[in-house]
């Protein structure tokens, strides 16, 4: 491995600071009550970090009438907005169209290369940003009656949160300060300027050659979107690509990224990095074998950490290790004040929308005194590949495990006429079916399976017999006939049973 050297190429991409809850001046809003010191607000509900989960506690609870201080040292809206969700579906969207672009042939179009405008690109990116931006921004919090302070916010006892100037005393506290990438400790890695998704969306050049450590979803994401606007692309995974999703599932996704071109490597142990020249060079372990991959780019895509160290937990009593913060199924940490939500729940799975589910269940508890509870089971998540992939609920295989015999439900997406027409044959729908016929978990690898698994997402949380799903009006020609056909799967044996058949036929004698 040769030593590490300055890379041109990499200038001002490093400095991956998180970005959780709390920053530097306050800014007001809705004035909660003050003691007589001019220090200190008196609240109702004070939240640290607004994030996706913050600023929905935040809505709420002013929306009821509620004292509600927001801290945020760092940019409204999280992690999502500016580092995630929203830059990076801006960035698949611009090269879904490129490939658009160079597979129009089986429509009779003529394909043709596109020529991507990196600045404009990144113009593409940094507009869907500042466009939703004023949703999440201080001034409509503001106006929504919530008092936001923009410093760093930390506990100092069980009570008490610092932020700036102020020291704020609520009756409740919630502790949504999100995560930030995981950077592993990879020998060299911190002598070579790399990418997160925390800096990859500022960048406006062409990107050559990227190299991609992780194959989880936002690895898998990023690698298909860089390959179609026109880089080489190498992803770098130690155990399996996808290895939270169901294996049936994920080789239809990794084969799709191969034949576009992707070079996905599993069982590749990265052991050291380093550069050479204005390039990257990555030494990885496969079985007995050392192999060096050389790139231009470097994006580090290994998973999240929670931000635990900034807010003085310890101060407020609130467990936690570094995986996050120990809650109850209703979110309530070792102090009773505090609830946490988000990214900063150990064990919590770190999307968005999980965010907002717990948002909901802290203002049912905190407000309304409700039993609320987190349900695991009803938990969606979704991979924007393309083909995209899509789960709710129990696998095969946990469903096994917990039910014993289970029946499996699949129905291609190339018996869809739609899919036909959109040329979007590629995967299937598949579900798991308990033996009286409640639905336990569905899984969909295509063409927008994630709008399609809300279905079975629906269904899933409100305990609903597989017979539900047939009893519905699917309008023709769409790709949602493919959820009521794989459920029609359940009963295929039922017009060969020959009890029925011998009922009709006496029915058919009696005229």
């Amino acid at each position: 491995m040769p030593p590490p050297e300055p890379s041109a190429a990499y200038a001002g991409l490093t400095g991956n600071e998180p970005g959780d809850g709390g920053g530097a001046a306050s800014r007001g809003g809705a004035v909660p009550e003050r003691e007589s010191d001019p220090g200190t607000i008196n609240c109702d509900i004070c939240i640290i970090g607004a994030g996706s989960g913050g600023l929905s506690v935040a809505a709420a609870a002013a929306a009821f009438g509620q004292q509600v201080v927001l801290v945020e040292k760092h940019k409204m809206g999280g992690d999502c907005l500016n580092y995630g969700c929203v830059p990076s579906k801006a960035l698949i969207a611009a090269a879904r169209r490129a490939h658009i672009i160079r597979s129009s042939a089986p429509f009779g179009i003529e394909p043709t290369e596109p020529r991507v405008d990196f600045q404009a690109l990144n113009d593409h990116v940094q507009g869907v940003i500042d466009a939703i931006e004023p949703n999440d921004s201080v001034e409509r919090f503001t106006g929504l009656g919530v008092r936001v302070i923009t410093a760093a916010g930390r506990f100092v006892d069980k009570a008490t949160v610092a932020a700036g100037d102020y020291r704020i005393k609520a009756r409740r506290f919630v502790v949504a300060t999100g995560s930030t990438p995981l950077v592993p400790d990879i020998p060299g890695l911190s002598g070579v300027p790399y990418f997160t998704n925390e800096t990859i969306f500022d960048f406006s050049e062409r990107i050559e050659h990227l190299i991609v450590i992780g194959a989880g979803p936002i690895g898998l994401e990023l690698a298909q979107a860089y390959r179609r606007l026109g880089s080489k692309v190498t992803v770098l995974e130690a155990a399996t690509a996808l290895a939270h999703d169901d294996p049936e599932m994920t080789r239809i996704v990794v084969g799709r990224l191969r034949d576009e071109g992707v070079d996905i490597r599993e069982g590749a142990r990265v052991e050291e990095v380093g550069t050479r020249f204005r390039n990257v060079v990555v030494a990885v372990k496969n079985g007995e074998t050392t192999d060096y991959v050389e790139g231009s780019h470097l994006l580090v895509a290994v998973g999240r950490k929670p931000n635990v160290s900034s807010a003085s937990l310890e101060a407020a009593s609130i467990k936690y290790t570094d995986r996050g913060i120990k809650v109850n199924r209703g979110l309530v940490t070792s102090n009773r004040r505090v609830y946490a939500v988000g990214d900063v729940v150990a064990g919590s799975p770190q999307f968005t929308h999980i965010a907002n589910y717990h948002a909901g269940i802290v203002v049912k508890k905190a407000l309304f005194r409700l039993p609320a509870k987190v349900e695991p089971q009803t938990v969606p998540w979704i991979t924007f590949t393309d083909p995209e992939l899509a789960h709710v609920g129990l696998t095969e295989e946990q469903a096994a495990r917990k039910y014993g015999r289970v029946s499996v439900l699949r129905w291609p997406y190339h018996e869809n006429d739609r899919a036909q027409a959109e040329r979007a044959t590629i995967g299937h729908v598949k579900v798991v079916v308990e033996r009286s016929g409640r639905i336990l978990g569905a899984s969909i690898v295509g063409e927008s399976a994630g709008e399609l698994i809300q279905m079975w997402s629906l269904a899933i949380s409100q305990r609903m017999s597989i017979k539900a799903m047939t009893g519905w009006i699917s309008p023709y020609p769409t790709l949602s006939e493919i959820n009521k056909r794989a459920a029609y799967k359940f009963f295929a044996r039922v017009p060969s049973s020959p009890l029925l058949r011998k009922v009709i036929r006496v029915l058919a004698k009696l005229g």
